[in-house]
């Protein structure tokens, strides 16, 4: 799994973006405790064990990918509407 799949996973779980360092990302939860950092650049592969430490951070048990590719979409598709379309 890519780190741009993860932090998209996260996003659709109600983790928001609140600080950066280099390559590593830190996420926030309004109602769960604690902080999420994802490291690496968007590209990376991220290795299994630094994905499992991520969903125990998370509290994820698992990511269901047929699921939260229709809520990403949905939420991505929010917010297009405004936006012009690229040509």
């Amino acid at each position: 799994m890519k780190v741009r799949e993860v932090i998209k996973h996260l996003v659709v779980k109600g983790w928001y973006h609140v600080a950066t360092k280099g390559s590593h990302r830190q996420f926030k939860h309004p109602h769960l405790p604690g902080k999420v950092t994802v490291s690496g650049k968007l590209s990376d592969d991220v290795p299994i064990g630094t994905l499992h430490s991520i969903l125990l951070q998370s509290s994820i048990e698992r990511w269901s990918r047929e699921r939260d590719a229709t809520l990403l979409n949905q939420n991505l598709g929010e917010k297009r509407k405004g936006q012009r379309a690229n040509k």
